[in-house]
């Protein structure tokens, strides 16, 4: 099954209804096994590279990492892990952003993100256009508070927004570091869109689904353009 933005609803007014919860050696063992031997079969290439560009951020001024807290399985909170690409004060920034334009207070509220973000540093740029930024959270996947291929997490601030649309398949599933959103819809569709990609996920989850989704993550890292 090849996931394209096509796969996917996005229209906000098809958000499925709560799931029925699905069992199988994959779900139940499978993907868990895969997820620690792609972190083991990774850490030659990976460390090396967050070690060098967390020397990069370190010297464009902060912190080398940031960490956040986000919404996992169960709705259990997890301290999510990024190389820092934004600004030290961009909480600040946004707030002040979000109070003076109207039109990016309504970008925000409508996709929890912005196109064209002044916060983001100049490596942060780089690093986000890779994805090397998301790298750390290799240590959650193997800590099991996140999974290779699965739902973008989101913050505690968030819940109640992704509640509301009906999201009920993202409490299945640990999150993951790629999956059919950050494929297919990102930066795309709004905040509560995401839902129907959760949902369609929960319900295709396989071992050559999961294969897929990591290919094209492979490719969306490579374009020029990037995501």
């Amino acid at each position: 099954m090849t996931y394209t933005s096509r796969s996917f609803p996005t229209d906000s007014k098809r958000i499925s209804a709560p799931v029925t919860k699905k069992s199988g050696l994959y779900r139940d063992f499978g993907k868990r096994i895969l997820d620690i031997l792609l972190v083991i079969a990774s850490l030659p290439i990976t460390l090396p590279v967050i070690a060098i560009v967390a020397l990069l951020v370190k010297m464009d001024g902060g912190p080398a990492f940031y960490s956040q807290r986000r919404i996992g399985k169960n709705g259990e909170s997890f301290e999510f892990y990024k190389l820092r690409s934004m600004h030290v004060n961009a909480d600040a920034i946004l707030i002040k952003m979000c109070q003076e334009d109207p039109e990016i207070a309504h970008e925000w509220t409508t996709y929890q993100k912005l196109r064209n973000d002044p916060r983001i540093t100049k490596v942060g740029n780089f690093i986000r256009k890779t994805s090397i930024d998301e790298l750390p959270q290799l240590l959650n996947v193997f800590r099991g508070q996140m999974s290779i291929v699965g739902p973008r997490p989101f913050l505690p601030s968030q819940q109640l927004l992704y509640e509301t649309a009906n999201g009920s398949a993202y409490f299945e599933m640990r999150p993951g570091l790629t999956g059919p959103w950050q494929v297919s819809g990102r930066g795309e569709t709004s905040f509560v869109e995401r839902v129907n990609f959760d949902n369609e996920y929960y319900h295709k989850m396989g071992l050559w689904a999961d294969f897929t989704l990591i290919f094209q993550t492979v490719w969306v890292v490579v374009k020029p353009n990037g995501h």
